[in-house]
């Protein structure tokens, strides 16, 4: 990996789920090429914005790539099941797996992108083995599943997170993207950029902002993103 590509991933459950062809169709017209989808099971977490024929519908209907977030306590069900659609990248959470490498060739098997989700108080030390299999690592920097709740924030050592990971990556010479979920903000976007996250997942904080276009958070949000990688920190 290196700074300076930062994708912007919408966030699909923060779309209208009433239009989500219009939806589709904006981020389309935008030139975002990324989907974020977050397949919850109801167990994990008792958020379930999405099920698995919606995905196959989204799938009928544009060829953006579909990066799958599954939050779930049987991941290869669901893995088995986003790779029938046809998904380009696949990340399920460490804390659910018992079998990680198998899941892992499960994934590549089918020429999927393979990403490992942690959650916030999860320690980069599970990844000492697995991280040079791996595309991309997501970092949730909130508790998953809960993004309705605007009263809460980014854990506080988000950032430091994503510059240690940044750090290990470098280390052992790898290209491993950090995708960054969870109150990604118009205010936190440049300290994430700035500490090596290259995968904004776009939500309720920015992309989707409410009484404001797409288009024009998304100019927002890229104009923090130039901020995170150019401005010095003092």
């Amino acid at each position: 990996m290196q700074k300076g590509n930062v994708t912007i991933a919408p966030s699909i459950m923060c779309a209208d789920l009433c239009n989500l062809e219009k939806s589709v169709r904006e981020i389309e017209r935008e030139g975002l090429k990324t989907l974020h989808i977050d397949i919850i099971d109801g167990s994990y977490s008792p958020s379930m914005p999405l099920g698995i024929e919606t995905v196959k519908q989204l799938r009928k209907i544009t060829d953006i790539n579909f990066d799958v977030h599954i939050m779930s306590t049987n991941n290869e069900y669901f893995i088995q099941e986003m790779l029938n659609i046809g998904v380009q990248q696949i990340s399920f959470h460490e804390e659910t797996s018992m079998h990680i490498d198998r899941f892992i060739q499960l994934i590549k098997k089918h020429d999927t992108k393979v990403g490992l989700a942690l959650n916030p108080a999860t320690p980069l030390t599970v990844l000492d083995y697995v991280l040079p299999q791996c595309d991309t690592v997501l970092l949730m920097l909130i508790n998953p599943g809960f993004a309705t709740d605007k009263n809460e924030k980014q854990v506080s050592y988000a950032v430091k997170k994503v510059e240690d990971l940044y750090r290990l990556i470098k280390e052992k010479g790898l290209k491993t993207s950090i995708e960054v979920d969870g109150r990604v903000s118009l205010e936190t976007i440049p300290s994430l950029v700035r500490a090596g996250a290259d995968t904004l997942v776009a939500g309720s904080t920015s992309l989707f902002l409410p009484n404001v276009s797409l288009g024009e958070n998304k100019r927002v949000m890229e104009a923090a993103i130039l901020e995170g990688l150019y401005k010095e920190v003092n």
